[in-house]
C-alpha cells in the first residue's frame, strides 16, 4: 500500500489525549490516527448505504429470498 503524507492541525487537547492513551492501543500517533480515520470512513459509508436502504426498502420478495436458508444453498458457486 502506498502512503501520502498530509500535516493535520489539531487542537493541543485532543494531541495530549491522544498521546496518553495511542502507547497502550498502537504503535503509534500516525497509527492511531489512521485507524480512526478508516473506522470514520466506514462509518460515513455504513451511513450512505443505511440511507440508500431508507430511499429504496427491500421487496418483500427481496426479504424473503434473504430469510430462505435452502435458497442460498441452491447458489451455484463461482
Amino acid at each position: 500500500m502506498t502512503t501520502t503524507q498530509i500535516a493535520v492541525r489539531l487542537p493541543a487537547d485532543l494531541v495530549e489525549q491522544l498521546d496518553q492513551l495511542v502507547p497502550a492501543a498502537h504503535g503509534s500517533r500516525s497509527d492511531a490516527i489512521r485507524r480512526a480515520i478508516e473506522l470514520y470512513v466506514y462509518r460515513l459509508a455504513a451511513e450512505r448505504d443505511a440511507a440508500a436502504y431508507d430511499r429504496l426498502p427491500l421487496t418483500e420478495a427481496e426479504l424473503a429470498l434473504a430469510e430462505d436458508v435452502d435458497a442460498w444453498r441452491e447458489i451455484p458457486e463461482w
